[in-house]
C-alpha cells in the first residue's frame, strides 16, 4: 500500500486543491521526544492567504449547488481512506505532537467518526416551514456561511481541525485551515491527502501552515465569513476582538480550569482511575484536563497517598519506542511554563508532593498539595501534567471552589449518590458536565463549547454544527405578487 503522506509531497509544500510552494520562510518539523527534523514545513504569508481565500470563495457556491447525495459521497470516502491508512496517521501523531501510541489510535479513531458523522449532514433537515397568511408560503432555511477560517492548535492537532474543516465542508462552505506549526503534518497535510484521495473538489480546502501574520490576515480577509478558532484564552481574545472589527462570525474554544469533585461516598479505585487519566492524559495537555482534583476532607488523606503512589508509577519516555504513560510536552516553552508554575505554587505555600522536575521536555507527574485559592496552581491553567489537589468540606464548598475561576469549560463529580451528584452539578458554570465520569471527554455527537474564559458561548460538534457553520435565510413564496395600496 502506497503511504497516505509521501515525504516528496508535503515536505516544504503548502496544499491549495494542489501541493505548492510557500512564500515564507520554511521551518524544520520536529520531533519533540528526539528532536530530530521530520522535514520541512512551508509557511504561508498574508499574501498566500489572500490568493486562497479568493479561490475558495470562487468554487464554494458550486460546491453548495451538487446534489446531498454527492456531496455526502466525498465525506464516506474520506473516511475510508483515514480508516485504510490509520497507523501511519497514528505514527505522525506520536512523532509530530509527542502523543503516546494508545492517545494517538484514540484521536485518529475519533476523527474518523467525525467524517462518517459529517457524510450524514447534507442529508439532514436544513430548515422549516412557518406560519404565514393564506396565500403565502414562508420558509426558514440554512444556507452556508461561504468561507470558513480554521485556526488549530496543537495538542490533538487532527481532532481539533477535522472537528470544524469537516463539517464545515459538509454544510456547504468551503476551509482554509491555518493549522499550529508545530503540528501541521498530523494536524492539517493528514487532512489535505485524505480529503484530496477522497474526490473533495480542488480549491475548497486550503491548509496553510504559517506564523500570526497568517493568522491575522485570515481574520480581516473580507473573503472569510467566520472564523473556528481552538487555542489558548489570551490568543482566542486578540482572534475575537480582530473578528469582530470586520463583523466575522467568531468561534471560540479557549483553555480550561476544570474540576473534577470526589465526594466523600465516592469509590476510592474508580476516583484514582478518573483522577489520574482526567489530569495525566497527553501530559495535560487538554484543555479539558482536570486542572483542579477537589477531594472531601473525609477521604482527602487516602485519596492523596494513593496518587501520589500512581503518579510515581508512571512512565515517562519517548513514546515512538515504546509504550509510555507520557511522551514529551510539545516545547520547552510549554516546560518551562509549567515548571515556573510548579514553583510558584510551592513558593506560595503548596507542598510538592511527586515529580516537578522535568528532563529536557519529559515532565514527570506531578502532584501538589496544600493548594490554597490564592496559589498560581489553583488559578492558571498549567497545561502540564501536575495534579493539583484541593479538600473541601461540604457540598456547597465544592462548588464554590470549582466555580472560583474565570473559565468555564468542563467540570466531572464523582459520587455513588446520582441524585447528589447532580443536584451539585447543576451549579456549576461550565459547558460540560459529566457525573460520574472525569473532565476530558468528547463524543463527537455532542455540541461541545465552554463559557467565560473558555469561550464565547459557541458550540461546534453534532447538533451545533448546522447552527454553528450556517446562517438562516427567511424565503416566502406567493402565487403573484400583491398589488400594494400605495
Amino acid at each position: 500500500m502506497q503511504p497516505l503522506l509521501p515525504a516528496e509531497l508535503w515536505n516544504e509544500h503548502l496544499f491549495t486543491g494542489q501541493w505548492q510552494a510557500g512564500q515564507a520562510p520554511t521551518t524544520a518539523v520536529l520531533e519533540p521526544a528526539t528532536g530530530t527534523t521530520l522535514g520541512t514545513l512551508a509557511n504561508a504569508d498574508a499574501d498566500q492567504v489572500a490568493r486562497s481565500t479568493k479561490a475558495a470563495h470562487l468554487v464554494q457556491a458550486k460546491w453548495f449547488q451538487l446534489s446531498y447525495d454527492e456531496r455526502a459521497a466525498v465525506f464516506r470516502k474520506a473516511a475510508q481512506v483515514a480508516e485504510r491508512h490509520a497507523n501511519e496517521i497514528a505514527d505522525w501523531l506520536v512523532r509530530e505532537s509527542g502523543s503516546t501510541r494508545e492517545k494517538a489510535e484514540f484521536e485518529t479513531r475519533l476523527s474518523i467518526k467525525v467524517l462518517h458523522e459529517s457524510a450524514s449532514l447534507p442529508s439532514r433537515s436544513q430548515g422549516e416551514v412557518l406560519p404565514s397568511v393564506p396565500g403565502r408560503l414562508s420558509l426558514a432555511r440554512r444556507r452556508p456561511l461561504g468561507v470558513i477560517g480554521v485556526i488549530s492548535p496543537f495538542n490533538f492537532p487532527l481532532y481539533l481541525a477535522i472537528r470544524a474543516v469537516a463539517p464545515a465542508l459538509a454544510t456547504g462552505n468551503a476551509v482554509v485551515l491555518k493549522p499550529d506549526p508545530r503540528t501541521a503534518v498530523c494536524g492539517g497535510f493528514v487532512i489535505a491527502r485524505v480529503f484530496e484521495l477522497a474526490g473533495l473538489p480542488a480549491g475548497l480546502l486550503h491548509v496553510l501552515p504559517g506564523g500570526a501574520d497568517a493568522g491575522a490576515a485570515l481574520t480581516s480577509d473580507a473573503h472569510v465569513a467566520m472564523i473556528q478558532f481552538t487555542g489558548s484564552t489570551g490568543a482566542g481574545r486578540k482572534v475575537g476582538e480582530a473578528a469582530g472589527r470586520h463583523l466575522k462570525k467568531v468561534s471560540l474554544e479557549l483553555g480550561g480550569k476544570n474540576s473534577l469533585i470526589v465526594l466523600d461516598d465516592a469509590d476510592l479505585d474508580l476516583a484514582l482511575a478518573n483522577a489520574t487519566w482526567g489530569v495525566y492524559l497527553h501530559q495535560g495537555q487538554i484543555c479539558m484536563s482536570t486542572g483542579r482534583l477537589l477531594v472531601q476532607r473525609g477521604i482527602y488523606e487516602r485519596f492523596l497517598e494513593r496518587l501520589v503512589a500512581k503518579a510515581r508509577s508512571l512512565s515517562v519516555g519517548d513514546p515512538a519506542k515504546g509504550q509510555v504513560h507520557l511522551g514529551p510536552l510539545i516545547n520547552a516553552q510549554q516546560c518551562e511554563n509549567a515548571q515556573r508554575i510548579v514553583q510558584a505554587a510551592q513558593q506560595a505555600g503548596a507542598k510538592l508532593e511527586v515529580g516537578g522536575e522535568p528532563q529536557g521536555l519529559f515532565f514527570p507527574a506531578t502532584v501538589l498539595s496544600g493548594v490554597t485559592r490564592d496559589n498560581p496552581a489553583f488559578n492558571e491553567e498549567i497545561f502540564g501534567p501536575v495534579a493539583v489537589v484541593v479538600p473541601f468540606d461540604t457540598d456547597a464548598d465544592a462548588v464554590a471552589l470549582a466555580n472560583d475561576t474565570e473559565y468555564g469549560l468542563s467540570a466531572a463529580v464523582l459520587s455513588q449518590d446520582v441524585g447528589r451528584a447532580l443536584k451539585l452539578g447543576e451549579q456549576l458554570r461550565v459547558g460540560l458536565l459529566h457525573i460520574n465520569d472525569q473532565t476530558v471527554n468528547d463524543e463527537v455527537v455532542n455540541p461541545f463549547g465552554g463559557v467565560g474564559a473558555s469561550g464565547n458561548g459557541a458550540s461546534i460538534g453534532g447538533p451545533a454544527n448546522w447552527e454553528e457553520f450556517t446562517q438562516w435565510q427567511w424565503l416566502t413564496v406567493k402565487g403573484e405578487a400583491p398589488a400594494y395600496p400605495l
